[in-house]
């Protein structure tokens, strides 16, 4: 596509998954030629809206310049390159966008003229929790939305009904507000979608149960899903705690293009709330996995205390019938071995046995009664 192209409603060009990755062989450039094609909404100074797609964003300048508010979204292969060439030519600084690629999992960059965050995209698959960038640029007129191409979608997903919030907007409005109001509704639009990977977590997390349900579950496999579904929860609560940060800042960072309407303010501090509250359940569900393995770990230590006992019971029994047989045995040896043999008949030499027998036995009995390795029995 050489220039921009208007799209009509419900016509743009079909989305990929929110899913995969670039292919390995594809070509890493900064030249327009090799950018994906990028959306841009606008609301001219008439109040009409206007959908473009374009494979450059120098195709969407004459628009931009022409509005009362413009959206831009594009996906790129690499963001320090790619990215930093789109924003560059949207009328951003060089010095902003390598601000935000070197920063961590989020990051706020208020240069007064212009402001950029850093937010986190997640995405959850099983007990798989992948996090990708998402960089804001904000100044006079305008918003865009950087992301890596193939990696997420759901920026383009919300151009499918952009226009039609930012028709909303009243026309009338400060730049400020008009630019709080959007960038609300693309943080928002990140948060729902960031939400959605507990309900996928909460689903694993039924599959573990199951798993522990089951008496023929092997303790291995049952420690790796544990691990995994652990990890899981803690990457997922460090992508919302960044979230949250960047919305915090935001809040009371007091920028010059960010609103200082209180109602409008109060927009933000929702949007934290909604943070906290994801914050609050993921901690919830971590806390329900930890009861599971201190119950888990209470059946284990029972079963081996069970496994123990018949040991001991197994080793118990084991000493009473050695002993019965044992000493008696030394006895008899003992007198066969007496010069001229046993002097007092047959009668007393079986008395002699019989009374060690018992003897001996009830000295054991004693003894591994006291060793507890025969439970009382009442």
């Amino acid at each position: 596509m050489s220039g921009a192209d208007a799209t009509p409603q419900g016509s743009l060009p079909a989305l990929p998954p929110e899913s995969g990755a670039p292919g390995q062989g594809e070509a890493k450039s900064s030249s327009a030629a090799d950018l994906p094609p990028g959306i841009c909404v606008s609301i001219l100074h008439t109040g009409k809206a206007v959908r473009l797609t374009a494979q450059t964003p120098a195709d969407f300048l004459t628009t931009i310049a022409k509005a009362n508010v413009s959206w831009v979204n594009f996906g790129v292969d690499e963001l320090a390159g790619d990215g930093e060439f789109v924003a560059s030519l949207l009328g951003f600084s060089s010095s902003l966008v390598s601000l935000l690629c070197r920063a961590g999992p989020s990051a706020y960059e208020d240069l007064d003229s212009e402001l950029g965050l850093r937010l986190p995209v997640v995405r959850v698959r099983g007990m798989q929790v992948e996090v990708f960038p998402l960089l804001v640029f904000v100044r006079k007129g305008l918003v865009l939305t950087v992301h890596e191409r193939g990696k997420v979608v759901r920026m383009a997903k919300f151009a499918r009904y952009a226009d039609t919030f930012m028709r909303k907007i009243p026309h009338d409005a400060p730049m400020q507000d008009k630019l709080t109001l959007l960038l609300i509704r693309i943080l928002n639009e990140n948060n729902d979608r960031n939400f959605d990977g507990l309900r996928t977590l909460e689903d694993a997390g039924e599959r573990l149960a199951a798993f522990l349900l089951n008496p023929e579950g092997k303790a291995s496999d049952l420690g790796r899903q544990v691990y995994e579904m652990k990890s899981a929860l803690i990457a997922y609560l460090d992508t919302l705690w960044a979230s949250l940060d960047v919305i915090q800042n935001l809040r009371y960072g007091d920028a010059e293009l960010i609103s200082d309407d209180d109602q409008i303010l109060g927009r933000v501090g929702i949007l934290a709330d909604d943070i906290t509250r994801q914050i609050s359940l993921s901690e919830h569900m971590s806390e329900v996995l930890a009861s599971g393995l201190e119950v888990l770990q209470s059946i284990y230590n029972n079963q081996l205390q069970k496994l123990n006992n018949k040991l001991a019971l197994f080793v118990g029994v084991l000493t009473l019938l050695g002993t019965a047989v044992l000493v008696p045995n030394t006895l008899a040896t003992a007198i066969g071995a007496m010069p001229g043999g046993w002097p007092y008949g047959n009668d007393a030499y079986w008395g002699l046995m019989l009374a060690s027998t018992v003897v001996s036995t009830g000295v054991a009995w004693y003894w591994v009664r006291r060793r507890g390795w025969i439970p009382d029995v009442e």
